[in-house]
């Protein structure tokens, strides 16, 4: 389930538009305070530390629910998102079309 630093990804969806907000990771840490606390709870690989989404923006993420692909190596998470997801200030990280020239490059 977890890759060789302990970490899995997540994929996180908003839950009445499933729109994709974002992808992080967590550990198993980060995994059972989200499921104790239902709030978004990740593992930050830039700062090595656990971190509760919205806690200094206000831009929470309420759990929904928590579910393992079928090779049980990346999670979904659905959240009622308040506020921005992305540290830019946008709704969501996946704003951005790429496009041929982009990928070419």
């Amino acid at each position: 389930m977890f890759d060789e630093r302990g970490l899995i990804p997540v994929v996180v969806q908003q839950l009445d538009t499933r729109e994709v907000l974002m992808v992080a990771y967590m550990n198993r840490q980060a995994i059972d305070l989200t499921l104790s606390t239902g709030s978004a709870t990740y593992w930050s690989r830039s700062r090595s530390e656990i971190w509760v989404k919205g806690a200094t923006s206000g831009n929470m993420q309420k759990v929904i629910s928590l579910a393992a692909d079928c090779d049980r190596d990346t999670l979904l998470l659905t959240v009622d998102q308040t506020g921005a997801a992305c540290h830019t200030g946008d709704r969501t990280c996946f704003d951005r079309d790429i496009t041929h020239a982009e990928v070419s490059a």
